[in-house]
């Protein structure tokens, strides 16, 4: 997981209060690297050198998602400048040799750094195509998760199940997309590559029994869909917990189908626990933060250098986002709109937003939830609502 305060880590934490000159000098140092790495990839290669050949692809394909990205105009974009910046310094070229090294020691440093760094473009470009989906940039999401791919079957080749996750954002993608044979050729891919690993982990069988659940709910199997999404939640529940953030994604589908289905109260439960689960987490997160928080502005600027706790990467926040605001926009639109419930997931994003320094949304969302609950009488959540709108009124 990334963490929070540093822009090299990809994450938003302090980046959210930059200014806009440090901005443009990060989008500036990125076109520099950029450019460099464009250059370094037309210069001749020496083809009878599978490090230098390799290399050199692993360059042509970074370029190419970066140029997609740029196009996009997410390199505008605070959120994204961290996960460009990691991008760029993978471009970088490879090891040099030393004074004395023999061509055998500078082929085997040079064949290390290589893997290391194909291990992290598999790593980020699936990241990035992850956070893309939560976006909806499902267009944009292909490339990455296409590269993804590449990348995976350079390091654990054809067979393993490392590729599972990338052939899922495709399959994802695609259904987005609309392109649902496309979706479920990748989806077989996937399936077959985990039926023949008997060992393959949980958190691998709880992400392709939901997007085979996506798949049936585009179609309009809502029968089926419910199946698979209730194997997501068992497998997620047995790799991490009934209540964890990783697990809730399994409800808010399932969620979903039972509201396009009508049947809005087993729709309404799903959402609470999907509200409920966050809630709890960014409650925990807000805790340890301001305690990080109290700690700077104890020993100042030079005493740390870094939040050193861990919350969540660029792909959960924007699937918190995603999740947080749909149920949001569902309650807050239905003709039964239940203040108390809308008052809470309102708090929940006010966390959110915190954690991810967003301070004028979070504090717009916490304004919003104490107008709408009833404070009237004293509750565990209507206290922990009015202290955290005073800590945001008050510091920030």
């Amino acid at each position: 997981m990334a963490q929070l305060g540093t822009l090299n880590g990809g994450h938003r934490g302090k980046d959210w209060q930059k200014t806009q000159d440090d901005l443009e000098r990060s989008r500036n140092k990125i076109q520099v690297a950029l450019k460099a790495a464009k250059e370094r990839s037309k210069k001749n290669i020496n083809l009878a050198d599978d490090i230098d050949t390799k290399f050199n692809q692993l360059q042509v394909l970074g370029i190419k998602l970066m140029d997609i990205l740029r196009e996009s105009g997410l390199d505008q974009r605070h959120d994204w400048i961290g996960l460009t910046e990691k991008m760029c310094q993978l471009l970088v070229p490879l090891s040099a040799a030393t004074p004395f090294m023999s061509s055998s020691e500078e082929r085997d440093i040079r064949q290390k750094d290589l893997l290391d760094r194909q291990k992290e473009m598999m790593e980020l470009t699936r990241l990035i195509g992850r956070k893309l989906l939560f976006e909806g940039k499902h267009n944009q999401a292909v490339p990455a998760a296409v590269q993804s791919l590449k990348f995976s079957i350079d390091v654990h080749g054809l067979n393993s199940t490392h590729l599972v996750p990338s052939y899922l954002i495709l399959a994802e993608a695609n259904i987005g997309l609309g392109k649902l044979t496309q979706a479920d050729e990748y989806l077989a891919q996937a399936e077959w590559t985990v039926l023949k690993s008997p060992d393959a982990k949980d958190s691998v069988r709880s992400k392709l029994f939901r997007n085979i659940g996506l798949l049936h709910a585009a179609k309009g199997d809502y029968e089926n869909a419910l199946r698979m999404l209730a194997e997501d939640i068992y497998h997620a529940s047995c790799e991490w917990d009934s209540n964890h953030i990783r697990t809730s994604g399994g409800y808010f589908h399932m969620a979903n189908v039972f509201f396009r289905q009508n049947k809005m109260d087993t729709a309404d439960t799903l959402y609470t626990q999907v509200v409920d689960i966050w809630h709890n987490f960014l409650k925990d997160a807000v805790e340890r933060k301001r305690v990080y928080e109290e700690e700077l502005a104890a020993v100042g600027p030079f005493g740390k250098t870094q939040d050193t706790e861990k919350y969540l990467d660029e792909a959960q926040e924007a699937e918190a986002i995603q999740m947080l605001s749909a149920v949001f926009d569902i309650r807050d639109q239905s003709s039964k709109r239940q203040v108390n419930a809308i008052s809470k997931i309102c708090h929940t994003l006010s966390k959110l937003y915190y954690i991810l320094d967003d301070i004028p949304r979070s504090k717009d969302y916490g304004r919003k939830a104490k107008s709408l609950g009833d404070h009237s009488k004293e509750t565990e959540e209507s206290t922990s609502l009015l202290n955290f709108l005073q800590f945001l009124e008050e510091g920030h």
